[in-house]
């Protein structure tokens, strides 16, 4: 696969973090993979088998079970899923998203309560802000969670929720005062086995990822303890979800440039073994200029989602910087995909190539974690 290295934020520990993660994947995930995506979900016992090998929740703690690893060992874990094309697999959301919320803003007690399962692969985590009639703007969502004495009463739907068919814990973006707007909202955790009242919809067809469990959720009537308000107090959550999405877009972009790269990687397998006149595709002036293209896009990407890296390490990661990354990474896979889809012919439409898997695949990442048109809003507000 193309992989231009060195990169800046690569350390010695990292490699050997890299290689043990790479020969766990292609151990006990890729035989799995196409299986995945007929069932539409990642085998449970698999979440177990990655914990064990810390791939789940690398950057917490260990006093939390975690890894004790930093934002890099997630990129690790980011890039080797996007190299193998394991999509079906939603480390991020659970492992960098959904257990960083605990981790920042959850109480002690509920660190301790949570973390460890998530570590351990025990406890499969999914996060439900968007509703049919709420995505980009979270302000106006319509899911209400009521105070009635010890407890809470949740009520509401929510739509695109990845591992929602085996998720056993969920944070739910909810408004605990409906006439607060952003000040209204809030985090509840909702612990789904045996919760009277929630209900998973359908696992939603979808153009790619098709291994990846993408659902409805319903919540009528659903009790939740008190102490289950992450961090303990109301009106929290707008400021929460809006300082946690740095990290989430940083790894779109992430994934978005390891995408790139690995589809680039296929197209230069593939145009160096099939002929066409006589000759080998690769030796066409066309293909060698758009390669050349694609390549120049893909290092220069790479550059700067590298430096991004490095600045989130740092705590000196800006909105408008992780925005301008997710954005540019993100178009500019739709942009190499497409050309190196268009170099395999029709070979490229059929779903058994990997290109036609990673051109669908990532068309979404134009859209999660905040469509590239808010990005751009984002990026100009500072001006």
């Amino acid at each position: 696969m193309f992989d231009p290295r060195p990169i800046p934020w690569m350390t010695p520990d990292l490699s050997v973090f890299r290689s043990s993660v790479r020969r766990f994947f292609t151990e006990e995930a890729a035989p799995h993979n196409e299986r995945w995506k007929q069932q539409h979900h990642v085998d449970k016992d698999f979440y177990l088998k990655a914990g064990t090998m810390g791939v789940l929740c690398p950057s917490i703690p260990e006093a939390y079970g975690g890894g004790g690893g930093s934002y890099a060992h997630d990129v690790i874990v980011h890039e080797e899923i996007a190299y193998q094309g394991l999509n079906a697999f939603a480390q991020g959301v659970h492992g960098a998203i959904c257990a960083h919320y605990i981790l920042e803003y959850g109480t002690e007690a509920q660190r301790r309560r949570w973390l460890p399962g998530m570590c351990s692969g025990e406890i499969i985590c999914a996060i439900a802000m968007t509703e049919p009639g709420a995505g980009t703007d979270l302000q106006n969502i319509k899911t209400r969670c009521v105070r009635q004495g010890d407890h809470y009463v949740l009520n509401g739907s929510k739509i695109f929720i990845s591992n929602g068919q085996i998720a056993n814990l969920v944070i739910v973006v909810a408004k605990t005062d409906p006439e607060a707007r952003a000040k209204g909202v809030s985090l509840v955790v909702v612990e789904t086995d045996d919760a009277p009242g929630f209900k998973r919809g359908r696992t939603l067809a979808k153009l790619g990822m098709h291994g990846q469990d993408t659902s409805e959720l319903f919540f009528e009537d659903v009790v939740v303890p008190a102490e289950n308000l992450l961090g303990g107090e109301e009106g929290r959550g707008f400021a929460q979800l809006m300082s946690q999405l740095v990290q989430e877009r940083m790894s779109i972009a992430v994934s978005g440039v390891a995408n790139m790269e690995r589809a680039i990687g296929v197209t230069l397998d593939y145009v160096r073994q099939r002929h066409i006149f006589g000759r080998p595709l690769l030796e066409m002036q066309n293909t060698r200029f758009k390669l050349a293209e694609c390549q120049t896009i893909a290092r220069v990407t790479r550059a700067y989602v590298d430096e991004c890296i490095v600045k989130h390490l740092t705590g000196e990661l800006g909105v408008s910087e992780a925005a301008s990354a997710k954005y540019w990474a993100t178009d500019q896979l739709t942009r190499v995909a497409d050309e190196c889809l268009q170099l395999h012919g029709g070979y490229g439409y059929m779903a058994e190539y990997p290109i036609a898997q990673i051109y669908a695949d990532t068309r979404v990442q134009r859209i999660f974690g905040g469509a590239n048109e808010v990005m751009k809003e984002l990026i100009a507000r500072a001006f």
